[in-house]
């Protein structure tokens, strides 16, 4: 008996000690977390998408936190509302970022890009983009197996069956998450813009104009014309492909026109306005008669004053001539005058 109580005395002391050293120890390595933490965290959508460059909400509410600016920090799913939230309860001035969305700078259709093969295999663009090039003469363009549909987490992004390309819906919240699954890098993140409106390049190919030509019909050929006609230099060209800065570019709708390809993509633009036909047709009547009425005018009036002074000039030369031929007459007739009396005389 004395032997069982001396045991269970003698674990319970046992456990006392550790419990106080545990104790001790957990206290001397504490770390302290800040309650804005959790209440950040609610703040936010709990999407966990990866959008902010944070691994997850967690993260992203510790580093708003621990943050003395915020304002190059950004919830791409959450927008204004919820930095505007966020930034209430830090008590901290927060960015305003331009909200973005995803488009797709590719437009190989199966009518614009004719296929060359088959593909075979693992119904997945990173399988098949370390396979091959693709099943089509252009080695840069969408693979059409989905990846970036599947990596969404919004319903933002469909495949259309009739071309074969990956299609952005309007509530895209640009998370990012397509743009990091796509092995091609056919997927870009650019302003919405205003009213939605925005231009890209829809095109990532690199080969010369007559390679990416003959590989795809909308393919951009390095021409340059674009670049030329921008006025706020907001188009470059490098690698044979030009590329559109949203930061720079006014959408002044400029280079559109002048793409002998169609590979520049305008979004949400009304149609250009156009001259109707009467107007252009009373314009082009309306001038050749009221140049033909100058002329006629013109030419009635110039050849009468042509003609008086002329026939001045003529008057004048005839009255000359008669005053010299009779001065020349009466010269004439004296000399023989003199030419008989002189002859009379020697008679």
């Amino acid at each position: 008996m004395n032997v069982v109580v001396i045991t269970i005395l003698t674990l319970a002391v046992l456990g006392t000690v550790a419990a106080l050293v545990l104790y001790f120890v957990a206290q001397k390595f504490k770390v302290f977390e800040d309650p804005k933490i959790d209440l950040v965290e609610e703040a936010l959508p709990a999407a966990n998408c990866g959008g902010c460059s944070f691994p997850g909400c967690r993260a992203f509410a510790e580093a708003l936190v621990k943050s003395d600016d915020i304002s190059a920090l950004n919830c791409p799913v959450g927008g204004a509302e919820t930095m505007k939230s966020v930034a209430e309860i830090l008590g901290k001035e927060v960015g305003t970022a331009a909200p973005l969305i995803a488009v797709v700078r590719c437009y190989g259709t199966c009518d614009n890009r004719p296929k060359t093969n088959h593909y075979d295999g693992a119904g997945s663009c990173a399988v098949a983009a370390s396979l091959y090039g693709g099943d089509t003469g252009c080695s840069y363009g969408c693979l059409g197996e989905g990846d970036c549909v599947a990596a969404c987490n919004f319903d933002a992004m469909y495949m259309d069956p009739k071309t074969g390309l990956p299609v952005i819906k309007d509530n895209c919240v640009a998370c990012g998450a397509c743009v990091d699954a796509c092995p091609k890098d056919i997927i870009e993140l650019r302003k919405v813009g205003p009213k939605g409106r925005r231009i890209f390049v829809s095109c990532i190919n690199k080969d010369k104009g007559g390679v990416a030509k003959k590989s795809c019909e909308v393919a951009c050929i390095g021409c340059g014309k674009c670049v030329k006609v921008c006025p706020f230099e907001a188009i470059t060209l490098e690698n044979n492909l030009a590329y559109i800065n949203y930061e720079k570019c006014k959408l002044c709708r400029k280079c559109v026109p002048v793409c002998p390809t169609n590979a520049i993509h305008e979004i949400n633009f009304p149609p250009p306005k156009v001259k109707t036909e009467e107007k252009v047709e009373t314009n082009a009547v309306k001038k050749p008669v009221a140049e033909k009425a100058v002329g006629e005018a013109s030419t009635l009036e110039k050849p009468t004053a042509e003609k008086s002074f002329s026939e001045k000039i003529v008057t004048e030369k005839v009255t000359t001539k008669n005053a010299t031929d009779l001065k020349l007459d009466d010269e004439v007739k004296k000399d023989m005058n003199a030419s008989s009396d002189d002859k009379n005389k020697e008679d």
